[in-house]
């Protein structure tokens, strides 16, 4: 007879041994290793991860059909399979209640009672905005196919995948600390553009216009602009109609380096109008205030050196990866702007994310999040190299920075 006891612990290991590898692959995936190095780390675990409980099956059927039946006592159970059993029991305390905590589902529930208990700093993050979201069937909109590439024609045409339905997103973001003077600055963010010959430019230029004709003060891009070389010569066309008073700034992500010499990237940027922010401050006026624009590319490019201490009205840091948050609170910036994570490409109903390459996991895969000083924006960007969307529409985010209401603090 069944003992559903040894059921449970056997399907808790298994859950276990899924979200141990899977929080080793977002991370790794965070590091500035060599790309070939990290898809030959990742590919393992993935095949570990898949082929490890199959391997068990095939070759302890036996074992484990007595396990289930409740006779642990008389197995012969390997010391080492029990040893990594334990671990997988062991991540859930460790991994699983976090990532349970921070699902979309109990923020309205946890989110609040926890900020009350132990405020924004050892409290939950999570900001909720205003906003207002217009889906723009970009194919059907410019009549022509979008797909350039055999693998894209396919994977367009699968369900559910959204990679064409750009989500414009205008949000009104509270921004603690934010001078009075800058009330109602308006940013569009751009990011993950991910060029890669796939996907037809225009695209990517519709985006673009979009967010200058909202009339932005600022535009800001969060990295991984392109990942082929032959796409360099796209650049001068899809972001030389870019426009906005305050100017326009980039920065560079993990895939931009997979052009040889990034510095040609650069140029066809800096040709087209824009503003290399990359690994460095640029002090600059906005509305007549003093402000300090800050790019971070690390771990891909040079952490950028900052003064710590806040000497002007308002810092902005435009970072391709949501791991400097820390760093962001740290040197006193205001708002961080970031991209890299793409929403975790898929999202699950209610649960939200698993993937996400970054050092917290999919915590901030996107979304808007405080913790004092620094208020944080994370784009689900535009494209990438994986041409899926599930449940996770490519964003345009056009920010409307306010002062926050008193009861923002308690949400």
């Amino acid at each position: 007879m069944i003992n559903f006891t040894w059921c449970t612990i056997v399907l808790a290991v298994l859950v276990g041994h899924f979200g141990l590898n899977l929080a080793v692959y977002n991370r790794i995936n965070a590091f500035g290793w060599p790309r070939r190095l990290i898809k030959r780390i990742t590919k393992v675990f993935f095949a570990f991860t898949v082929l490890f409980p199959i391997a068990m099956l095939i070759f302890y059927h036996d074992l484990l059909g007595d396990l289930m039946l409740g006779r642990p006592d008389e197995l012969p159970i390997p010391i080492l399979m029990q040893a990594y059993a334990y671990l997988c029991l062991a991540s859930w305390p460790v991994l699983g209640s976090p990532w349970l905590l921070y699902r979309p589902i109990f923020r309205p529930v946890f989110g609040p009672m926890f900020n009350a208990l132990f405020g924004r700093t050892l409290g939950f993050d999570w900001l909720v905005t205003d906003r207002r979201i217009e889906v723009v069937q970009v194919e059907q909109l410019l009549g022509h196919s979008l797909s350039l590439s055999r693998k894209c024609k396919w994977q367009a045409r699968l369900p559910l995948n959204q990679i064409f339905d750009l989500a414009i997103e205008e949000i009104t973001l509270p921004v603690t600390g934010l001078p009075e003077d800058l009330d109602g600055y308006r940013i569009a963010q751009l990011s993950d553009i991910h060029l890669t010959g796939d996907i037809h430019g225009d695209f990517s230029r519709y985006a673009v216009e979009r967010a200058t004709g909202w009339r932005p003060d600022l535009i800001a891009l969060t990295g991984d602009i392109i990942d082929k070389s032959s796409c360099i010569d796209w650049l001068g066309d899809i972001f030389g109609r870019a426009s906005a008073p305050d100017g326009c700034y980039y920065v560079l992500g993990n895939h931009d380096t997979r052009v040889a010499d990034s510095v040609q990237t650069r140029k066809a940027m800096d040709h087209a109008g824009w503003t290399d922010l990359g690994s460095r401050g640029l002090h600059r006026q906005l509305r007549g205030l003093p402000c300090l624009l800050i790019g971070n590319e690390h771990p891909w490019y040079r952490r950028p050196d900052i003064n710590p201490i806040c000497e002007e009205s308002f810092r902005l840091l435009v970072s391709h990866s949501p791991d400097h948050f820390r760093w962001a609170r740290e040197h006193q910036v205001h708002l961080m702007l970031a991209g890299h994570t793409h929403g975790g490409q898929g999202r699950l109903p209610l649960l939200g994310p698993l993937l996400s390459p970054s050092l917290h996991g999919s915590r901030y895969a996107s979304g808007d999040f405080y913790r004092p000083p620094t208020t944080m924006h994370v784009s689900r960007g535009f494209s990438g190299t994986h041409l899926m969307r599930i449940n996770c529409r490519p964003e345009l985010s056009l920010l409307t920075l306010r002062s926050p209401r008193p009861a923002d603090a308690n949400t």
